[in-house]
């Protein structure tokens, strides 16, 4: 998982894994334990590109 620099320092973010053809996504509040989002490379690109992330 990768986390952003310019995150929270409380655990008030998301991690993002990019591998495999595939990207996963989870709160860091859940310390791993919680459920993830897992997506295609083509669902992500899809989401990146949207209106929803204005």
């Amino acid at each position: 998982m990768v986390q952003a620099s310019r995150s929270a320092q409380a655990n008030e973010c998301v991690e993002v894994f990019l591998g495999d053809g595939r990207v996963g996504v989870r709160d860091t509040k859940d310390l791993g334990r919680g459920p993830e989002l897992w997506f295609t490379a083509r669902q992500w690109d899809a989401f990146l590109s949207s209106d929803i992330l204005e």
